[in-house]
């Protein structure tokens, strides 16, 4: 059902692109424009992190966040444009996943990371970090290249196949960030609300995060199930058959 989707998304696209080929031109530049700014920023951070940790070791980990956090926000604010994309039908992604996935960043990123500097210096920050940029780099290269109608198989084969492992270890980290900030979150208070008389409604905001991790995993199994469907339809089952044969 997927795959018919995009199909028929692509169709309608491709016959948009013919009825108005200025129009799609500057579209399409526009996207390549926008892959070309996140790959550089998420090539910037991931090289960056690795040479860190080859000159410094393990003391480059505490300080990630520091040297790093800056371009890190700015372009995981910059991927909320991709919602906006999707909305205004120039880029053919789903829109429900793609909210899930940008949120989920946003909200663990912002609210709990960002909040909290004694958080920033755990090497829970560092891991979360080099699995989203490993993520991004490989998706943004495979996005770029297919604006231009480009298509690498080894690159298109790694974009379907490497999130499916790395998203849940990316959630998995994001929850355990989060379980790293609670103590934290109950010590300072951060974002808990008490309102006075005649009101009398508080909001314990460690609770909230707590809510929130069920809804992390009850995201991601509907996440994982779209990345599989994706990878299908763009991969198809071929492979798989030759190698269980």
């Amino acid at each position: 059902a997927v795959a018919a989707v995009d199909r028929k998304k692509e169709r309608d696209q491709k016959q948009q692109r013919q009825s108005d080929p200025c129009n799609s031109f500057t579209m399409n530049t526009y996207l390549f424009v926008y892959d070309l700014m996140q790959f550089c920023g998420h090539s910037w951070i991931f090289t960056n992190m690795i040479i860190r940790f080859m000159s410094f070791g393990k003391d480059s980990l505490a300080d990630t966040f520091y040297s790093i956090g800056l371009v890190m926000r700015l372009c995981q604010l910059l991927s909320i444009l991709e919602i906006l994309h999707i909305l205004i039908g120039i880029d053919k992604g789903r829109l429900f996943p793609r909210f899930l996935q940008i949120t989920e960043r946003i909200i663990v990123l912002f609210v709990v990371i960002n909040s909290q500097e004694e958080v920033q210096g755990k090497y829970i920050v560092c891991v979360l970090f080099f699995l989203w940029n490993l993520l991004d780099v490989v998706r943004y290269t495979y996005n770029m290249l297919a604006r231009m109608e480009i298509h690498y198989p080894p690159l298109t084969w790694l974009n379907f196949s490497l999130c499916i492992p790395l998203y849940p270890l990316s959630v998995l980290a994001k929850a355990f960030a989060i379980c790293v900030s609670l103590p934290y979150f109950e010590s300072f208070g951060t974002y808990s609300i008490k309102l006075p008389f005649p009101f009398a409604f508080s909001i314990y905001f460690p609770y909230v995060l707590k809510m929130y991790l069920l809804v992390l995993f009850i995201g991601m199994c509907f996440i994982i199930q779209n990345l599989f469907s994706e990878r299908k339809a763009h991969l198809g089952t071929g492979n798989v058959k030759k190698k269980r044969s």
